[in-house]
């Protein structure tokens, strides 16, 4: 057998390098592996965000109609949506006088409307951060 300059044969040194190899290729393997587990909890996390606000948006359009379309605020289920909506529209109750019609039964509650943009916002900021924190998209490669 013929031997390297070090003193080893060739199918030692093939045998090495082979052996360099699938290190190499498990590390990558690794690497790629804990990748798709960030992705996957950021992807988690991204979901919670767009169902919580979604929800939130669904109950403040429900409450603006009930409010645009003068429901009885005795009833069962317009209380419900005014006592789980209320929390979320403290910030913004007293924005903007709200205008009503003539006998001040239907009111378009531009206050609630404002709430709904913001949290949108607050929703869209949030899922851009999560998109930061998992870094540059690996779809090009």
């Amino acid at each position: 057998m013929s031997q390297t300059p070090h003193g080893r044969n060739e199918f030692d040194h093939d045998r090495e390098l082979i052996q360099n190899q699938e290190v190499y290729r498990l590390r990558q393997e690794h690497d790629r592996l804990r990748a798709a587990q960030r992705r996957s909890r950021l992807a988690w996390v991204r979901n919670t965000i767009t169902l919580l606000v979604g929800a939130l948006e669904v109950l403040l359009a429900i409450r603006f109609f009930l409010r645009l379309s003068s429901a009885n605020p005795d009833n069962p289920f317009a209380q419900a949506i005014y006592n789980l909506s209320a929390p979320f529209m403290t910030p913004f109750s007293t924005l903007f006088i709200s205008p009503t019609d003539a006998d001040a039964t239907r009111i378009f509650d531009l206050n609630n409307l404002i709430a709904m943009v913001v949290y949108a916002l607050l929703g869209g900021l949030g899922i851009a951060l999560v998109n930061y924190l998992q870094g540059p998209s690996t779809q090009g490669r």
